[in-house]
């Protein structure tokens, strides 16, 4: 018995000729003596009963990556690959599920996308995203320094001059370090350009804290969209408000004034 390559380009897998490309190579394969210039086409009944059959299964995309669950060790890392990758610490000694694609790592928690590297090729390598470290920094800022996941951080010179004030006007030892390690936990929410507009301008301002920082990130609405105008409204212009008399405040302060 011999049997013959045969060539089948690839096809949509929601359309019917899918199915009828299937049923054809199901058939030459279980009757070997039907391998011939013309297959046989499958009934209306047959492609009725492949596309119900498999609709639910086709229309989903296929997630083109190796996974494998894990478990984050005590340093918030996971190792994929015979290399390490950090998620944020509050995932430390939880279930992970790691998606490997060809350029990219994506850490999973339960449903959620907790963390993304890009992927390495090599071995024995540790990739730490140091915003994943940095609520770990701001109970322990005496670290800051010392953090191998801080090591290769190259940030704005506008940082380390907001870092050197607040060093300065501490009046504890400690809150100064504190107080930069929150304004970097900003970059967990704002990219890197933004933040540093904003320290740049609360420099300017001598602005020297993280809400100071976050009040220049926060969207400023127009007050064009908040005043009441009267186009269209001209009787209003008739309505009369008087001026509240202020003086009448005064008899709080007056013995029974509050009664």
């Amino acid at each position: 018995m011999s049997f013959t390559l045969m060539r089948v380009a690839m096809p949509i897998f929601s359309s019917t000729g899918f199915i009828t490309v299937l049923f054809r190579v199901c058939l030459r394969i279980g009757r070997p003596a039907l391998f011939r210039k013309t297959s046989p086409s499958p009934s209306p009944f047959h492609v009725r009963f492949l596309c119900s059959h498999n609709a639910s299964k086709t229309d989903v995309a296929f997630d083109a990556c190796r996974k494998q669950p894990t478990r984050a060790n005590s340093l918030s890392l996971v190792r994929f690959d015979d290399n390490d990758y950090s998620v944020p610490v509050r995932y430390a000694h939880h279930e992970i599920l790691i998606k490997g694609y060809v350029e990219r790592v994506v850490l999973c928690h339960k449903d959620k996308v907790v963390a993304k590297h890009h992927r390495s090729w090599g071995k024995e390598g540790v990739f730490f995203d140091y915003r994943h470290y940095l609520p770990l920094l701001e109970c322990k800022p005496g670290a800051l320094d010392y953090a191998l996941p801080l090591a290769d951080l190259n940030l704005p010179e506008c940082f380390e001059t907001l870092r050197r004030r607040l060093l300065a006007e501490e009046h504890k030892e400690g809150e100064g370090a504190r107080e930069f390690i929150r304004v970097l936990r900003l970059l967990e929410d704002y990219p890197i350009g933004r933040v540093r507009e904003a320290v740049e301008k609360a420099l300017l301002i001598r602005a020297h804290s993280r809400d100071a920082v976050l009040q220049f990130l926060l969207p400023r609405f127009s007050w064009e969209h908040t005043t009441f105008l009267l186009d269209g409204r001209e009787h209003l212009r008739l309505v009369k408000v008087a001026k509240p008399d202020l003086s009448l405040y005064g008899t709080l302060l007056s013995e029974g004034g509050a009664s």
